[in-house]
């Protein structure tokens, strides 16, 4: 799952997220989301989270057990 949908993430998902500052590299933060920033139901560059540790960036991938 790619994080455009907002149905698609919830509070205690983890997630891959790109931070503001990453967004000309690429790179990735993992963690979980403790609360959805995003009010619009889809965004192209993925749903804005907060992390349980206070960063904030738009969700790239959701971390399902399978990987």
């Amino acid at each position: 799952m790619n994080g455009q949908n907002r149905s698609e993430i919830r509070a205690g998902l983890q997630v891959d997220i790109v931070l503001k500052k990453d967004q000309p590299t690429g790179k990735l933060t993992r963690g979980i989301v403790k609360d959805i920033l995003t009010n619009s139901p889809r965004h192209p560059h993925g749903i804005k989270v907060r992390l349980t540790d206070g960063q904030v960036g738009r969700v790239k991938h959701i971390v399902t057990e399978e990987g």
